[in-house]
């Protein structure tokens, strides 16, 4: 009994000294160390390149560069307490499907099919600044720490081996979507703080945040008909553009303050 209560203890412990804020202020728990979150999502990021069509249009590749940099250097801005990748990665596939997404290490994936929805440099802006967020808010070790639960606290106190941890269960909390065939979705409060960081980023980095409500208006048309709000881990169309109006006028002010950024469409 003793020894059950000095692990249920140090659990205890360990759970409240990983007890972290994101940088919108919400209240978070992410035990993983962030050098085994940057391996993974390098591991799920070469993969990806080694299995799946990279586009090679120059046109479209300079944009998302372009649009990416942009990004980065807004969020090195807007958020300099957050601990940013040394460099980040971008790369663009060909996908026909209206996605994209980041991985923990600084790894950004953009599918073609997404620039025939994103009709303007700023629409872009609104996605990969979504993704991004995802990374610089820790969703996917706090996905991870979730999945894991007492592994992850053991994982700390060098209980297991990181080598104990791997297998696809933990590559599914990586939370790279559910689209690419190889994780789970995020939570829908997860998706709710990335578009929030994410409205504040593009509006940072010189980008009309206007832009982000007419990207899902797009998105809408391209998607088809969703199923109920409740049965879904994402916010409905309708009630993520209400959130991101609901918070316009303050990107407004940062994009009126920001250098206009130069990506051409």
């Amino acid at each position: 009994m003793k020894r059950r209560f000095g692990l249920a203890a140090l659990v205890t412990l360990l759970a409240l000294a990983g007890c972290g804020e994101t940088p919108t202020g919400r209240s978070q728990l992410a035990l993983v160390p962030e050098g085994l979150m940057a391996e993974m999502g390098g591991d799920a990021f070469a993969e990806m390149r080694r299995t799946r069509p990279i586009a090679r249009d120059p046109a479209a590749n300079r944009l998302v560069q372009c649009v990416a940099r942009e990004l980065v250097a807004a969020a090195e801005a807007r958020y300099p307490e957050v601990e940013m990748p040394e460099a980040w990665e971008v790369v663009v596939f060909d996908d026909p499907s209206p996605n994209a997404f980041a991985l923990p290490g600084g790894r950004i994936g953009v599918h073609t099919g997404l620039l025939r929805v994103a009709e303007t440099p700023a629409q872009l802006a609104a996605v990969i600044g979504h993704e991004v967020a995802h990374v610089l808010a820790d969703h996917g070790n706090e996905r991870v720490t979730q999945q894991l639960g007492i592994k992850a606290v053991l994982l700390v106190v060098g209980l297991v081996g990181e080598g104990e941890l791997a297998g696809e269960g933990l590559r599914q909390a990586l939370g790279i979507g559910a689209r690419l065939g190889i994780a789970l979705p995020f939570s829908r409060a997860h998706e709710e703080e990335a578009d929030q960081m994410g409205l504040a980023l593009m509006a940072t980095a010189g980008f009309d945040p206007r832009q982000s409500v007419a990207l899902w208006r797009n998105m809408a048309k391209a998607g088809g008909d969703q199923p109920p709000e409740f049965l879904s881990t994402h916010p409905a169309h309708g009630s993520r553009i209400e959130a991101l109006e609901g918070r316009m006028d303050e990107a407004l002010t940062a994009y009126r303050d920001a250098s206009r950024a130069r990506c051409a469409g």
